[in-house]
C-alpha cells in the first residue's frame, strides 16, 4: 500500500444571498463528479494565503481577499489506486474583489458554480467540504478513513488522543520523501492564568538552532493537528492545556536549511498557531528522548520574552496577541 501526504489551501465563499461557491472534479481528478471547496494544492515555498488567491483565479476566474481563517483539518482517504493519502487542509473565509466566473479548462475542475444553502447537501461532496458546509456527505462522495475534529475538540492537551480512524487503516510510517522537504506543523501560543508565556529552546544542529520558539512541530502521518500539538506540547513541555483559538497560519521556505546530518533540506514549513491556556502549570520539562529538536522548556513573562532571542515564529505570534 502506498501512501502520501500534501498541504492544501480552500476557500469559503459566499454571495449576497447566501450560496456558497464550489468546483466538480473534472475526470483529471481523483473523484470526478464530486464537488468541493475551490481551492488546492500548496506548491513548495508558496505561502498558503498566495494558494488559496491562485487556486481561486485558476478554478473559477475570480480575484478574491482573504478575510481570515475559518479552521484546520487533517484527513485520509483512500484514492481510487489504493494510495492513501492524508491532506492538510487550511480552509479561509475570502470575498470577490474581481473577474468573472468561469470555469477550469484541462485542470482537475470542469465546472464552478453558486449553490443555493438548500442545494448543497443535494450534490456529493468531499467529505471535507461536507464537514466545512455542515452538510452530510450524500452517495456518491469519495470514502474517508476518518473524520477530523473541529478546531478546540480535544479538550485536554497532554494526553494525545489517538487520530479518528478505523484501527489498523493507518499505515505505519512516513512517505518516502525522494526531494523537497515540506513539512505541516501545529504550534502553541501558551499562557498561563498570571500571563506567563511558555516557550521552548531549539537544539544546536537544528534550523534555528539557540532560538527561543513557540511548542510544537511537524504533524505524522494521520494525525491531526490538534492531535500533534497534544503530543507535542507534552514532549516538549510537559504540560497541559487547553485550546482557545487560532492565532494564524503562515510559513517559512529556507532553501538552504541544513538538517541535524549537515543535509540540505529545501525546508519548506506550513505552520498554524493555536492560543492554548495552561490552567495549571508545572515546572516546564522537556521529556522527549534525547537527541531531539528542543533543548530547554520554560516560563517568561511578557517582559522576559521580549528580551530574549525569538524565531521568527514567536516574534509573529507574540505580535500578533501583544
Amino acid at each position: 500500500m502506498k501512501i502520501k501526504r500534501r498541504a492544501a489551501a480552500y476557500g469559503v465563499c459566499r454571495s449576497a444571498d447566501g450560496s456558497v461557491l464550489l468546483t466538480r472534479g473534472s475526470d483529471a481528478s481523483a473523484f470526478p463528479g464530486v464537488w468541493s471547496l475551490p481551492g488546492g494544492g500548496i506548491d513548495h515555498g508558496e505561502h498558503p494565503d498566495d494558494t488559496v488567491v491562485r487556486e481561486f483565479a485558476e478554478e473559477t476566474g475570480l480575484t478574491i481577499r482573504i478575510t481570515g481563517v475559518r479552521t484546520v483539518l487533517a484527513d485520509l482517504a483512500r484514492l481510487p489506486d489504493t494510495t492513501i493519502e492524508h491532506t492538510d487542509r487550511i480552509v479561509y473565509d475570502v470575498e470577490v474583489i474581481g473577474g468573472e466566473l468561469t470555469p477550469e479548462t484541462a485542470g482537475t475542475t470542469d465546472l464552478v458554480a453558486w449553490v443555493a444553502p438548500a442545494d448543497v447537501a443535494s450534490r456529493p461532496l468531499l467529505p471535507f467540504t461536507a464537514g466545512v458546509l455542515g452538510s452530510p456527505p450524500v452517495l456518491g462522495s469519495p470514502p474517508v478513513l476518518g473524520s477530523p475534529p473541529v478546531l478546540g475538540s480535544p479538550p485536554v492537551l497532554g494526553s494525545p488522543p489517538s487520530a479518528p480512524l478505523a484501527p489498523g487503516e493507518i499505515p505505519a510510517g512516513e512517505p518516502e520523501r525522494t526531494g523537497p522537504v515540506q513539512r505541516f506543523g501545529a504550534y502553541a501560543l501558551a499562557t498561563d492564568p498570571g500571563g506567563r508565556i511558555l516557550l521552548t529552546r531549539i537544539a544546536e544542529g537544528y534550523p534555528g538552532g539557540g532560538l527561543w520558539h513557540l511548542a510544537g512541530g511537524g504533524t505524522d502521518f494521520g494525525e491531526t493537528p490538534e492531535a500533534a500539538l497534544a503530543r507535542e506540547l507534552y514532549e516538549e513541555t510537559s504540560q497541559r492545556g487547553r485550546i482557545t483559538g487560532l492565532v494564524g497560519v503562515s510559513h517559512r521556505y529556507d532553501p538552504a536549511a541544513l538538517g541535524p546530518e549537515g543535509v540540505p533540506l529545501e525546508w519548506h514549513v506550513i505552520r498554524v498557531v493555536y492560543r492554548v491556556t495552561v490552567p495549571e502549570p508545572t515546572v516546564a520539562a522537556v521529556t522527549e528522548a534525547a537527541g531531539g529538536s528542543t533543548a530547554e522548556a520554560a516560563w517568561f513573562t511578557a517582559e522576559e520574552a521580549r528580551n530574549l532571542p525569538l524565531t521568527e515564529l514567536s516574534r509573529d505570534a507574540l505580535g500578533r496577541t501583544g
